[in-house]
């Protein structure tokens, strides 16, 4: 017999799940989202009378250890007009509500590696870093042809906000990339 690494149990049980479930105070449907199955995977799972096995076993002994990191991941509703979501490949790595008109901001950071932070280590950026944060996720002011660019992008001036809204700030050196949500 193979001897054990990790403190990991073999399989969980449906009473487990449920109870983990209810200590997060998550709908079946709600907990199907959070663990990237179906609702009826979670159903079949509540009422087994069978051991569960899987990657899920893993996931629930962490939870139950740690179930303040499930509140760390929610993603609160939006507080101003326009929300970026600014990504790394398919990772959230900040969240960023704007109100344009009063020029207010207010950010989540859903990653603690401050390199992936939209604004580095500052958790309450003002409307200036959030206009320079925009710039950096554009080609510069001073690019050669720049005119040419814009044309091809269909935008009659330079405008950070526009160009994002049409390169979803990709830039070729890197995975970040913006998406935006009004």
């Amino acid at each position: 017999m193979e001897e054990k690494r990790f403190a990991v149990s073999d399989f969980t049980t449906a009473k487990e799940i449920k109870r983990i479930r209810k200590l997060l105070q998550l709908t079946q449907k709600e907990f199907a989202r959070l663990v990237g199955c179906s609702k009826p995977t979670i159903e079949r799972w509540e009422t087994s009378s069978s051991p569960i096995t899987g990657p899920v076993v893993l996931l629930l002994q962490l939870i139950e250890r740690e179930p303040n990191c499930i509140s760390a991941l929610e993603i609160p509703p939006r507080q101003l007009p326009l929300r970026l979501w600014y990504m790394h490949d398919q990772q959230l790595c900040t969240l960023i509500d704007v109100d344009e008109i009063n020029r207010k901001i207010k950010i989540k950071n859903y990653t603690d590696n401050i390199l992936f932070c939209a604004f580095g280590g500052v958790e309450h950026p003002d409307y200036e870093s959030y206009m320079a944060f925009l710039e950096s996720r554009c080609f510069p002011r001073s690019r050669d042809k720049m005119k040419l660019i814009l044309k091809d992008l269909d935008i009659p001036f330079y405008d950070p906000f526009l160009i994002i809204e049409k390169t979803e700030g990709r830039m070729a050196e890197d995975d970040f990339w913006i998406r935006i949500e009004r």
